[in-house]
């Protein structure tokens, strides 16, 4: 393919101007072929407490404006490597649920169909099972890296199946899923029962809590993810919660004790020559951000997400 189209050049336009894409991408109606697309998805039908995610596309993009091309930590200019989009934003059904999910299952097989991947930006968690569904079409079943508060594989919510609070749930039951390779990141607060670690268990997850953090440090959580993950196709989904709400207040359901941006950013990096093969980043609700905290970290971690999907040269 010709050499990629890169980012708008902040020095010769101004942050504050020009199209708002991703990180200032060109937009998919701009090239002819592309290898990563971002992808907004603004749903947030599934949510059982705070709404608002619908707009964290938007709010994403706006944040992203900061980007620079060139990511220093990992030596690495993905925009030079690879052609990224932005794919806009898939207009779903805030009425009809299951028509959403099909919806963005159809869409992201859709852009996947040239062996492109798919960065997603939500929207609330919900959109994940869709995700997964046409992740495993392309790949077979994944294993999951979920950074989260929050489990997200109850059952059900208002006898609902189909909520932000169960997508790994329901992956789980159609085997879309690797549950020999799954793992949570960032768990933390208070749950309904004794029995829902157990059953989160039971479906294929290991935990790796908030608690567990200031023991073992960054570089200890990335290398039990890496040990878990081996060499499987992995989806990565991040919920913006995972942070402290000090680093993301902006968000439906937040809770104390959570990552710092520094150590969220620091694992995602570790994830360079992980076969990763999709990610979303999700719950970001802008009405409780302040002064793009949130958005900010958002787009950071889509960022180090696509670095991290980045192809590497082959050493002899």
């Amino acid at each position: 393919m010709n050499h990629p189209v890169g980012p708008i050049d902040a020095s010769v336009v101004p942050r504050y101007s020009g199209w708002s894409t991703f990180a200032r991408l060109p937009r998919l109606d701009e090239v002819t072929n592309f290898d990563l697309a971002v992808l907004g998805v603004p749903f947030d039908g599934g949510v059982t407490y705070r709404p608002g995610a619908r707009f964290g596309p938007a709010h994403v993009r706006q944040s992203s404006r900061l980007l620079r091309p060139y990511n220093p930590v990992q030596q690495i200019a993905p925009f030079d490597v690879m052609q990224v989009v932005d794919a806009g934003d898939l207009a779903v059904n805030p009425f009809d649920t299951s028509g959403a999910l099909a919806a963005i299952t159809s869409r992201a097989l859709d852009l996947t169909s040239g062996g492109s991947r798919l960065v997603t930006i939500g929207g609330d968690h919900t959109i994940a099972l869709p995700l997964l569904r046409a992740a495993a079409e392309r790949h077979g079943p994944v294993a999951v890296l979920h950074f989260d508060a929050h489990l997200d594989t109850w059952d059900t919510y208002f006898d609902e199946p189909y909520t932000h609070g169960t997508p790994f749930r329901r992956a789980a039951e159609e085997g879309v899923i690797d549950s020999t390779g799954c793992v949570h990141v960032g768990i933390r607060g208070p749950v309904y029962s004794d029995r829902d670690r157990y059953e989160d268990q039971v479906l294929g997850f290991q935990i790796i809590g908030a608690e567990e953090t200031e023991d073992l440090g960054w570089r200890g959580i990335a290398e039990r993810v890496k040990a878990r993950l081996g060499d499987r196709p992995v989806y990565v989904s991040v919920d913006i919660d995972v942070l402290d709400p000090a680093f993301a207040p902006g968000t439906g359901t937040p809770e104390p004790g959570g990552l710092t941006s520094r150590e969220l950013l620091a694992v995602l990096r570790s994830l360079a020559g992980v076969n990763v093969v999709g990610a979303d980043i999700v719950e970001v609700a802008p009405a409780y951000d302040h002064a793009e905290i949130t958005g900010m970290a958002a787009a950071s971690v889509a960022y180090e997400l696509i670095c991290a999907m980045t192809p590497r040269p082959v050493s002899d």
